[in-house]
């Protein structure tokens, strides 16, 4: 166990190697209850909502999901990387990172103003949120909620267990097919308990971040946050310029014109030894980046690495990375490092 975003979360059960290998091959169960929820509820919640936030909810509905940034004013720094629940009954639950989850609502409060119908309810305290991940996840929650199992990509449903609504989504953080539940808190423990009963394995946050750094996905205070925008990150599919005015797209309009100053890459490594957060990307002896997030991947067995770098620097360069004074060559690479 160890302290996360104000959490005590669980690293490893049995072994993060073990339970990455289970996630890509059968089924695992994380908790991820340090994941924020706010309720945003009233008729002006879409409007607020799309003011805020730089993906266009008018592409998904009711029922949908959606990955968003909310960007700092000023520089258009992504302040958090969001998901979306716009739940069956209209209202939506914003999902931001545990640490973020103040400064988002915060955000909102202030955007939202006192005139408006709408209402922020930081929610976090009353539902635990479960994920089931994995190629076989599927089919061993269906024997705990056939409901909850047939949710599909993105979408989001509200299914009754136990007695209890749980609002599912067809999201998660590892490339494999799954869903998250959000469940009371009273009865976190139970479904917990019967979603291991189901053979699915409990998973903690080392095989969670190895598993996101093989598909490439982002985790804020790495490849997000201060200083890093979504056009440097290679997310400028999540800004859809099209859909009016948004927090932030003046500064971010402003770095598409000029262009950005660096670009996310991946790096595969020629041995197992891990590059870490911070350690320097040399090209002919020259700085030309640092690593945001490295590990050894278990699928590839070698290490692999994110890393911001000048953008001149294309996939296929080969460059050296200074881990503890000794450099590693590596390729850059376009993420995701597999194929799913």
């Amino acid at each position: 166990m160890a302290a996360f975003g104000g959490w005590e979360m669980p690293i490893h059960y049995t072994g993060v190697l073990d339970e990455h290998r289970a996630c890509r091959s059968d089924g695992v169960v994380f908790d991820v209850s340090h994941l924020g929820t706010l309720h945003v509820a009233g008729p002006g919640a879409l409007d607020a909502l799309q003011r805020l936030l730089t993906n266009d909810l008018h592409r998904i509905g009711p029922g949908q999901a959606q990955y968003t940034h909310l960007l700092d004013p000023e520089d258009a720094h992504v302040v958090d990387d969001i998901i979306v629940w716009w739940r069956p009954d209209g209202d939506f639950w914003v999902m931001p990172n545990a640490s973020n989850t103040g400064p988002a609502l915060a955000a909102f409060r202030e955007a939202i103003g006192p005139s408006e119908a709408t209402e922020v309810t930081d929610v976090t305290p009353t539902r635990a949120v479960i994920a089931v991940q994995g190629p076989e996840a599927r089919r061993r929650l269906a024997s705990v909620s056939p409901a909850a199992a047939e949710v599909g990509r993105n979408r989001v449903a509200t299914v009754v267990w136990n007695g209890a609504e749980l609002l599912v989504g067809g999201t998660g953080y590892t490339g494999e097919d799954g869903v998250e539940v959000a469940v009371p808190t009273a009865l976190a423990e139970g479904l917990w308990d019967a979603l291991i009963a189901a053979g699915l394995a409990p998973a903690g946050l080392g095989a969670r971040d190895t598993l996101r750094l093989e598909m490439g996905y982002p985790l804020h205070g790495h490849e997000l946050g201060p200083g890093i925008t979504p056009l440097q990150a290679g997310l400028g599919w999540v800004v859809r310029w099209d859909k009016g005015p948004f927090r932030g797209r003046e500064a971010l309009a402003a770095e598409k014109e000029r262009g950005v100053k660096r670009r996310l890459r991946g790096l595969v490594l020629e041995g197992r030894q891990a590059a870490r957060d911070g350690y320097l990307v040399n090209l002919d002896g020259r700085e030309v980046g640092r690593v945001t997030s490295g590990s050894f991947s278990p699928t590839l067995e070698r290490a692999i690495a994110l890393a911001l770098l000048d953008p001149a620097i294309e996939p296929g360069a080969e460059v050296a990375v200074d881990i503890r004074g000794r450099p590693s060559r590596a390729t850059v690479v376009t993420p995701p490092f597999l194929a799913r």
